[in-house]
């Protein structure tokens, strides 16, 4: 069993409880579920933002505890500070130290659009990331089927939602491509060894339609990569381990910004 898989089996676990915990007529009496979701597209490619999604992340299953200290308001400020087009912020408990707070603190401080950054196998999650005013959820290519990439997205569609399809290889992306998706992110972290290659991004940008837009998630750590990553035709760059890793993920990520003109 690779750690996706154990992520998956503990994910189901951990729905279970939840649904028990609180009901959906809770999360639908939510503060932020009646409120209208930001358009991910709109900030994406915002000439006065960068197309960078930064993420807030505590640790890995591949690097342990990466920031133990930060705190989410003051990063995901300066990040928005700094012209990210888009946060990420991970609520998986057991494997990633997110949690719910983290995601509502970001909201509270912010307004651009925030990714529900976790691995969605159920229409609850999505109701979940509706109540705590995430504007975009992830859909895995690896961990979901066709059939449930199209249901989870026409579901998060019709909350308003925006969905951002993540793929590792060609033939995940073939398989799942349908009208229910916003981007098509290509993950450069192989999740079930850990392993990065950046390579991935440029093999695949050309076969994803022009209809999404088009994302490279990890390994991006030089702003020279994200300069030939829009020359190939990316739209968005997902960046959290880079900025995460520092003392003071703000001030990294305005460094890293200004090296990009």
């Amino acid at each position: 069993m690779n750690i996706l898989d154990k992520i998956v089996l503990r994910k189901k676990e951990e729905v279970a409880d939840a649904k028990r915990l609180v009901s959906v007529k809770d999360l639908e009496k939510a503060l932020h579920f009646k409120r209208t979701s930001h358009v991910f597209k709109d900030f994406l490619l915002a000439p006065d933002r960068t197309g960078i999604i930064a993420e807030f992340k505590r640790r890995s299953p591949s690097k342990g505890l990466i920031n133990g200290t930060s705190d989410v308001a003051e990063v995901t400020q300066a990040y928005n500070a700094s012209g990210a087009s888009a946060l990420s912020v991970l609520t998986d408990v057991d494997f990633f130290g997110g949690k719910t707070d983290d995601i509502l603190a970001a909201r509270a401080a912010n307004e651009i659009p925030i990714l529900r950054k976790d691995f969605m196998i159920d229409e609850y999650q999505i109701l979940e990331a509706k109540a705590w005013g995430a504007d975009i959820i992830l859909l895995i290519a690896a961990i979901l089927t066709p059939q449930q990439v199209s249901d989870l997205g026409q579901f998060a569609h019709n909350l308003g939602l925006n969905v951002l399809l993540e793929v590792h290889n060609q033939e995940e992306l073939e398989r799942s491509i349908c009208p229910h998706l916003d981007a098509i992110g290509v993950n450069n972290r192989n999740l079930a060894d850990f392993t990065v290659n950046i390579q991935t991004s440029f093999d695949l940008v050309n076969q994803i339609p022009d209809q999404f837009l088009k994302i490279s998630e990890s390994a991006i750590s030089e702003p020279k990569t994200i300069l030939d990553l829009k020359n190939a035709g990316f739209n968005g760059f997902l960046i959290g381990e880079n900025f995460m890793k520092t003392d003071n993920p703000g001030l990294a990520i305005k460094d890293f910004i200004s090296q990009l003109h």
